[in-house]
């Protein structure tokens, strides 16, 4: 069976989730697959499952800091944790839906990414998301109003029960056909079923 397309659950909460991106956009591009972005709401996916959040265990919290920049000079990609972590990510997720930015979702989804993980801007703020937004020329403002009306906020939480249903329990996932790879480690895993 030829695969068509990669789904790629996410949280922009998730230093995973920005390890993992660029290398799988990278791999839908050159395998010539469509990549679809699925914004969701890791909480929830915690929640769902009956589990802590990393960031919430101290000891995790201080090895995933190591191993994310670890990872991160591994792959020589820019690594700078966000002004503040763990932060509320609703804003800068409903941002990233398509029915919030439409054709511009992976311009969006870059620039918060960048913004928040090679910068460390403040993705819960919605004035920082607004400025890193129109400095890309992507108009933040009209964004935001559109990722804060209820049609939005409806879409993310059916997005996240989406993902629940297809037995997605933590990010990044992909999923490809029937098949399910969890975690920034998997991308390698996803090549080859592509």
């Amino acid at each position: 069976m030829e695969i068509e397309r990669v789904e790629f659950f996410f949280d922009f909460i998730s230093p995973y989730s920005y390890l993992a991106w660029p290398r799988v956009r990278a791999l839908c591009a050159r395998r010539h697959v469509a990549l679809v972005l699925r914004p969701v709401l890791f909480a929830a996916l915690l929640e769902h499952g009956g589990q802590r959040g990393p960031a919430e265990i101290p000891a995790k919290r201080a090895w995933l800091v190591s191993d994310c920049l670890r990872l991160a000079a591994l792959e020589g990609v820019p690594l700078t944790f966000p002004k503040h972590h763990p932060f509320n990510p609703l804003s800068a997720l409903r941002l990233a839906l398509r029915d919030v930015a439409g054709e511009r979702q992976e311009a969006v989804a870059d620039t918060l990414w960048e913004a928040g993980w090679r910068k460390g801007a403040d993705l819960g703020s919605p004035e920082e998301l607004v400025a890193v937004l129109d400095a890309r020329g992507l108009d933040g403002r009209a964004l935001l109003a559109r990722a804060s009306e209820p049609a939005a906020k409806e879409t993310l939480r059916r997005e996240t029960a989406d993902a629940i249903a297809r037995g997605v329990f933590g990010v990044p996932t992909m999923i490809a056909g029937d098949a399910l790879f969890w975690g920034n480690d998997r991308v390698e895993h996803l090549a080859l079923a592509l």
